[in-house]
């Protein structure tokens, strides 16, 4: 589900909780800001969310049937270094802490104030806009290749390249990773989903196809580097040439 306010959205955010009720109070609160806000009510269904929409803030409980919020963030973090914001009623300092190992990077303690969860909102967002330079990569563009991640169309040579969408969000995936290696788990998990199960044959057979379509013999570069034994990356003509 998605609630938008009246302005332009700041950021995106996901609320995983059982309890519809919290989640929707969450909604509510969030909404005359700007923000929009997606709602997932179990863990499993919180993590293919996650995968699928890539939010700037996850808000996430902890006591969840079958898989607990803990596991969640545990699960989140092999992929993402989003900021995860949990909500507790347990307050021992080992709750605390097994939060913060699992990867959270901060809590709000239930019942919680409409203030005070605002300000820990946007405390986590400044910091993450600080890391990201106050950008996210939302296209790619050299001299000869053009990938717009809004609008989904990629372009080489001004001519557009007919994508599938599970080449597209593989494509994505990299470009949005630009400058790091992507695990083949990482990218199975993004762009497949948790029950990729045992897909890595494919994940090579899409490489393959990808390279084949952004293949330019005029330039003789190729976008999609493999990092033997560690996974793939996206290496940008720039950097190809230094």
């Amino acid at each position: 589900m998605e609630y938008a306010g009246g302005q332009a959205a700041v950021s995106r955010i996901l609320v995983i909780d059982d309890d519809p009720d919290v989640a929707t109070l969450i909604s509510l609160v969030l909404k005359p800001h700007g923000y929009v806000v997606y709602e997932a009510h179990d863990g499993k269904d919180g993590l293919k969310c996650a995968y699928d929409l890539h939010p700037d803030l996850i808000i996430l409980d902890v006591m969840m049937p079958e898989i607990n919020g803990w596991e969640v963030c545990t699960r989140l973090r092999e992929l993402s270094d989003v900021p995860i914001l949990m909500l507790t009623a347990r307050s021992a300092e080992s709750d605390l802490l097994h939060g913060f190992v699992a990867g959270a990077d901060d809590y709000v303690k239930k019942p919680f104030s409409r203030a005070e969860l605002m300000a820990r909102i946007q405390a986590l967002l400044r910091r993450r806009s600080k890391q990201n330079g106050n950008s996210a990569i939302s296209q790619y563009t050299d001299k000869s290749l053009t990938i717009n991640l809004e609008t989904q169309v990629v372009q080489l040579d001004g001519n557009v390249i007919n994508l599938s969408a599970t080449e597209f969000n593989l494509l994505a995936c990299l470009v949005r990773n630009m400058g790091k290696t992507m695990t083949h788990n990482q990218i199975l998990r993004e762009v497949w989903g948790h029950d990729y199960g045992n897909l890595s044959s494919k994940l090579t057979l899409y490489i393959f196809y990808l390279r084949k379509k952004l293949k330019n013999s005029r330039l003789s570069h190729d976008y999609i580097h493999t990092q033997w034994g560690r996974g793939y990356r996206f290496v940008p003509i720039n950097e190809f040439q230094n």
